[in-house]
């Protein structure tokens, strides 16, 4: 009789998180900051037709980073979960700490019985009426969540884009500046991200009830210009072919 084959359990833990974080490194990288009159999400995304950032609810935002078709398949759970609580009790009761836990729960699960885990980080942000009532959520391939406060980075080189960020970062931000600083940490010192390689949207803190704003084209283009950041990649530079 043959003997079972055996796998210690923190080794088959090791390369499930092994596993996730190299499909997660594959991708670009994505910074959600807060500032004066919302939350910004700024991502590296020249697809036009694949989104990383959309609406959850009225005032809550999801983004996702790694392989698209896992993390779009939670994008539209968390919106049936919205829906459906808001519809059974009151719009009042969607926020993004009840999702979060939600996505925790489900990754985590994952994680833990499932041959393959998802290899996606994603973040959950909720828009206050007032700046302390902000919230961000970056949920981890293993279900690990973190609140975070001020800005995050999710995905690729996420270390050396959030040592760029909080050099530049400043919490009363204007709307141009935070921008200018995510972008810039994104990019990095030796590339340039124009408009049509960047995928930005906003939750704004404005008292209307739909909080979702999503910046393109020219609106785009006028707010890194008022950043001084470059509209167009020097003609000389090449284009960057990573995943």
């Amino acid at each position: 009789m043959s003997m079972p084959f055996y796998v210690a359990p923190e080794q088959v833990m090791k390369d499930r998180a092994d596993y996730a974080r190299k499909g997660i490194a594959r991708g670009r990288s994505l910074v959600g900051a807060t500032w004066a009159d919302g939350i910004l999400l700024a991502a590296e995304n020249p697809s036009r037709m694949l989104r990383k950032i959309s609406e959850i609810y009225d005032r809550i935002a999801f983004a996702g980073v790694g392989k698209y078709n896992e993390f779009d398949q939670l994008r539209m759970a968390g919106v049936r979960h919205a829906d459906l609580k808001g519809f059974t009790f009151s719009r009042e009761d969607v926020d993004a700490r009840s999702l979060a836990n939600q996505y925790a729960q489900i990754l985590g699960q994952v994680f833990t019985n499932e041959m393959k885990p998802m290899e996606v980080e994603i973040l959950v942000v909720e828009v206050g009426h007032e700046p302390s009532g902000d919230q961000l959520f970056h949920i981890h391939y293993d279900g690990t969540l973190v609140d975070e406060t001020d800005f995050t980075v999710l995905g690729g080189d996420a270390d050396t884009i959030r040592e760029r960020m909080a050099a530049s970062y400043q919490p009363e931000s204007t709307l141009p500046q935070v921008l200018g600083a995510a972008v810039g940490a994104l990019a990095g010192p030796d590339r340039t991200l124009t408009g049509k390689e960047l995928e930005v949207a906003v939750l704004e803190r404005n008292g209307a009830r739909r909080a979702f704003h999503r910046i393109e084209n020219g609106e785009l283009t006028a707010l890194l210009e008022e950043a001084g950041v470059p509209t167009a990649a020097p003609a000389d530079s090449a284009s960057d072919a990573s995943a």
